[in-house]
Parts: C-alpha cells; sequence; structure tokens
C-alpha cells in the first residue's frame, strides 16, 4: 500500500495528462484574459461548462493558477480588475460548489501568510489582501476570517501592518460595520490600545494617527473622513452577481465560515469546510477519552433474531444492531425512531 502524499511524489504525470492540462490551462487563460464586467456573463458559462467537462480537481487548481498569477503581481492591481476576477471565483462558488472558493480562498490565505512572515518590498500583500476583502464582499467568506486576519495585524502593528489594517478597512469596512459592531468596536479599542503603546516606536506618527481617525471614522458610521471611498463599483457587481447566480439565496448559505487558523493548519487536520474533506486524524476528532467506543445500545433482543443476524454476516456491532431493529420494529416509523437512537 503507498499512502497518497507519497503516491502523489512518485505519480509524474503522463504525457497524455500533461498534454491535456496544458490545453485546459491554454482555455481558461483565454477566458480570464479577455476577462471584463460586460462579458462576465458569457465567460463565467463558458467556464460552467469547462467544470462539468473537466474533473474539478484539475479546473480548481488551473483557476487558483491563473488567477494567483494575474492577480499576485509586485505592483499593486486596479481594484476594478480585482473585483471583476473575484466576482468569478463568487459566481463559480454560487453555481458549482463551495469547493472552488474554499480552493481559491485558501491558496490565497496560505499566499498571504508566507508572504507577511517574509519582508517582501512588492505590493503582493496588498494584492492579496484584496483579494481576500472582495472574496467578503462578494460573500464567499465570512467576517470571521476577516476579523481574524485584522486582530492578527493588530497584534503585529508594525509600519507594514498599518499599512494593511487600513488598505483592509477602506475596502470591507462598513460591511463589517453592519455584519458584527461590537466585534469591530473591540478591534478599534485594541488597535488604539496598541497605537498608544507603540508610538514612541513607530517613527511615521502621523500615518498611526491617520489610522485612528479612519476606524473612529468607521465606528461613528462617518463615511466622508475615510479618502477615497467609494462604495458604487461594488454594489453595481454585486447587482451583476445576483442576475448570474442560478440559486435564490446568492450568498449567506454558501459563506465559508471558516477561521484563518482553519485554513492555515488545513493540511494537517482536513478541511471541515468542504464536505467529506474531513478526516479522523484532526485534533478535536482523535480526542484520547473518546477512544473508550461506545457500546451500541439495541435493547434485548431474542437470541433467534442474533441468530439470523450471524448467518447473514452482519459481522460488525453496527450492523447487527440495524439488522436487529429492521428486524423487530413494528412499523416504519419504529423503526425511523430505533435507528435514530
Amino acid at each position: 500500500y503507498v499512502p497518497p502524499q507519497v503516491r502523489k511524489v512518485q505519480d509524474t504525470l503522463d504525457d497524455k495528462k500533461r498534454e491535456e492540462l496544458g490545453r485546459l490551462k491554454k482555455m481558461v487563460n483565454g477566458l480570464i484574459n479577455r476577462l471584463s464586467e460586460p462579458n462576465l456573463s458569457s465567460i463565467s458559462g463558458q467556464m460552467e461548462e469547462l467544470y462539468m467537462a473537466n474533473s474539478r480537481k484539475d479546473m480548481n487548481e488551473t483557476l487558483t493558477d491563473i488567477l494567483m498569477n494575474a492577480c499576485v503581481t509586485a505592483v499593486a492591481m486596479p481594484a476594478r480588475l480585482m473585483m471583476e476576477h473575484v466576482l468569478l471565483v463568487s459566481i463559480l462558488h454560487h453555481n458549482i460548489g463551495v469547493e472552488v472558493g474554499a480552493h481559491f480562498l485558501e491558496a490565497v490565505v496560505k499566499k498571504f501568510d508566507e508572504l507577511c512572515k517574509s519582508d517582501a518590498e512588492g505590493k503582493e500583500c496588498e494584492n492579496l489582501l484584496a483579494l481576500i476583502a472582495h472574496l467578503y464582499n462578494f460573500h464567499v467568506v465570512h467576517s470571521l476570517l476577516i476579523f481574524d486576519i485584522l486582530k492578527k495585524l493588530v497584534s503585529t502593528f508594525t509600519e507594514k501592518e498599518i499599512e494593511l489594517i487600513l488598505f483592509l478597512l477602506k475596502n470591507v469596512g462598513f460591511s463589517l460595520r453592519k455584519d458584527d459592531a461590537l466585534a469591530l468596536k473591540e478591534l478599534i479599542t485594541e488597535a488604539q490600545r496598541k497605537a498608544n503603546t507603540a508610538e514612541k516606536k513607530l517613527q511615521d506618527q502621523a500615518r498611526v494617527r491617520f489610522m485612528l481617525e479612519t476606524m473612529l471614522a468607521l465606528r461613528n458610521n462617518d463615511m466622508r473622513k475615510i479618502p477615497g471611498y467609494d462604495p458604487e463599483p461594488v454594489e453595481k457587481l454585486r447587482k451583476l452577481q445576483r442576475s448570474l447566480v442560478h440559486s435564490s439565496g446568492s450568498g449567506k448559505d454558501t459563506q465559508l465560515r471558516v477561521s484563518l487558523e482553519s485554513l492555515l493548519s488545513a493540511d494537517q487536520v482536513g478541511r471541515w469546510w468542504i464536505v467529506g474533506s474531513s478526516w479522523s486524524g484532526a485534533p478535536m476528532i482523535d480526542d484520547k477519552t473518546s477512544k473508550s467506543q461506545q457500546k451500541l445500545r439495541i435493547g434485548k433482543v431474542s437470541s433467534k433474531i442474533m441468530e439470523l443476524a450471524r448467518k447473514q454476516r452482519m459481522n460488525t456491532d453496527i450492523r447487527r444492531s440495524i439488522f436487529c431493529v429492521l428486524m423487530t420494529s413494528e412499523d416504519f416509523m419504529d423503526a425511523f425512531e430505533k435507528l435514530l437512537k
């Protein structure tokens, strides 16, 4: 038996598979290059067809790679272009399945964490943060993740972090206020406390003051005090999103309510936010105390039924109990109740 991890390394793609992936990449790349607001409808339709024709895994990986190459550059990406790219992901996320948005989000968050730790000079961090902000704007991810990122940035609180906090609040501040005003208030209080203690160390004190003013404007719901704040483009694209998403509940039910910690440790504890991707190695499941398996309570069953179960090769506790329930129930409702227990 070769475990999947090793298998992945050993398994060099044969030429045919590589050729197929190359062709797929070209097609997706061609669609992404032509992406703009007027033709978003036709491009999202073609992408959905590609998802139906190819394996989800290949499509997710190809799309994520191409979008990351297009959006994560050393220079700041135009906001409009960034929104259109994320809107495409959002439409696919709602129409095809949550694993599309989940795969992209995980790649973006991991890259962001990696770049934050390194002292990259370019604008890659801002671009990644803009991707996360717009994933939240277009209802792919819940505000929980945004608050986690803000808390992390506030806890470090250097010049670079202050830039990023300002950038993020400018993009999603008022939406956060609408979603969870209390959490935002706590965050602002924490940032003010940090600013007071760190004021001596930071050279660029005007920047800190500016950030605190922005935060206060947010708390007081004063949009005029935030320079360059314009909700118009996002609102316009949200309307477009509503017209292109097939399901009626476009958003709240498919939002990924996942924390930063869960995303960063996905390889160790599984991806519980995607159906069927969690596994029993997860620490919360692999609890030593729960090792003692519960005995299944079937109640008293006659030896005759047990003998029948043995003849039918019901060789585990759970099989035996299901068999006994089905054989001894009075009617379907009784069986249903017993099976639930």
